[in-house]
């Protein structure tokens, strides 16, 4: 790489240490990737650390039946929690990434993560601050998991997206919450029933949103 006009991304990178700048210039690259890539499937190596300049992928865990579910994504501007998890213990890596969102990543060879987290202070910062962040955010989704309900859950992810109407598939909506899509289908048709959204082909429609907000709050029913 000629430049490191990507820190800019990275705002806690801009005050590198000379040295570590010039082992970036030198030894990262830029890598891009088109919808439906697979990054890192279960029991790879971690050859690198990734910071995404733009984009978004999902990182998630197949159960033995092939069940899904979503741990979380990586969008512009993060890194990925499980691959720093696998840099620093030297490790394989757990679960599974797939591009949802045509992707730019800068890639740090491993090695050179490992010098940088030993010889520059700003860059160790950025990492342990960006890891403690996130396991932060797993833990929250593992609340969810263990403690709210697939009624509460299913609120909630309807909620987070940007729009009112979303346009995702049953299956896709089960494969997030971890759930078989016969299950969402049942909840998402009491949803509907009772007026909050408009389910039609390959989207759902929040027509109520203060009514999932209120479920969302409140746990759910145990159902």
């Amino acid at each position: 790489m000629e430049t490191l006009s990507w820190l800019s991304t990275f705002p806690a990178l801009l005050t590198l240490e000379e040295p570590a700048k010039s082992l970036l210039a030198k030894h990262s690259r830029i890598a891009e990737a088109p919808v439906g890539t697979i990054g890192y499937s279960e029991g790879m190596p971690c050859n690198a650390y990734v910071m995404r300049l733009e984009g978004k992928s999902r990182v998630y865990k197949l159960s033995t039946n092939g069940r899904e579910i979503l741990l979380y994504r990586v969008a512009a501007g993060e890194t990925c929690v499980l691959t720093t998890t696998c840099l620093l213990g030297r490790s394989d890596y757990p679960a599974s990434t797939i591009v949802e969102e045509p992707i730019r990543d800068v890639i740090v060879p491993s090695h050179i993560f490992h010098q940088l987290m030993v010889d520059s202070a700003v860059f160790r910062r950025f990492v342990m601050e960006n890891y403690g962040a996130l396991i932060s955010d797993l833990i929250v989704l593992l609340d969810e998991v263990a403690f709210h309900s697939l009624y509460a859950r299913l609120a909630k992810l309807l909620l987070d997206e940007a729009s009112i109407k979303i346009s995702r598939t049953h299956q896709q909506l089960a494969d997030e919450l971890g759930s078989a899509r016969e299950v969402v289908s049942r909840q998402l048709k009491r949803f509907e029933n009772e007026g909050w959204v408009s389910l039609g082909r390959g989207y759902v429609e929040i027509l109520n949103k203060e009514a999932l907000q209120k479920i969302q709050q409140q746990g759910g029913s145990l159902l």
